[in-house]
C-alpha cells in the first residue's frame, strides 16, 4: 500500500508579473518539485506540490501555500523560481516537524520571513477554540 502525503504545497498558476505575460508559477512548480525530490528525504514523500487557478495574492506574484492536516496555512507572496527554491525546501522540512504547524517569523527561511501574506489556524483549532468560548 502507497503511503499518503499529510503536507501539500500549493502553487498559483495565473500570478503574473505587471506588464507582462509571464505566469511563473507554471516554472515553479516544475523546479520545486525538481528540488524536493532532489532533497532525498522524507521531505520529498511527505509533500505534494500542485498548482492552483488563483489564491488572491495578485498584487504579489508569485503565491505559494503550504498546508497540513491540522496544521496552520502559510500564504507566501513575491516568491521567484529562480531564487527562492532552497528556501521553500527549508521550509518544507520546518513546516513537516512542526506539530501545529505554527512558527514565528524569525524562525522561517530568510526570504519567507518578509514575504508571508497569511498565517491561517487550521480549521479544527479555530472551531474548537469558538466551541470553547462559547461554552
Amino acid at each position: 500500500m502507497g503511503q499518503t502525503t499529510t503536507h501539500r504545497i500549493t502553487v498559483c498558476t495565473s500570478c503574473r508579473h505587471k506588464g507582462r505575460d509571464c505566469r511563473p508559477g507554471y516554472e515553479l512548480i516544475a523546479r520545486l518539485r525538481k528540488a524536493i525530490e532532489a532533497a532525498g528525504d522524507a521531505v520529498s514523500e511527505d509533500f505534494e506540490i500542485s498548482g492552483v487557478a488563483c489564491m488572491a495574492g495578485c498584487d504579489r506574484p508569485c503565491t505559494v501555500a503550504y498546508h497540513g492536516t491540522r496544521k496552520a496555512t502559510y500564504l507566501f507572496g513575491d516568491i521567484e523560481a529562480d531564487s527562492d527554491i532552497d528556501d521553500l525546501v527549508a521550509f518544507a522540512r520546518q513546516y513537516a516537524v512542526l506539530g501545529d504547524g505554527w512558527c514565528s517569523s524569525v524562525d522561517r527561511p530568510s526570504r519567507l520571513r518578509k514575504s508571508t501574506l497569511a498565517r491561517v489556524p487550521a480549521a479544527i483549532i479555530a472551531m474548537e477554540d469558538t466551541t470553547e468560548r462559547a461554552s
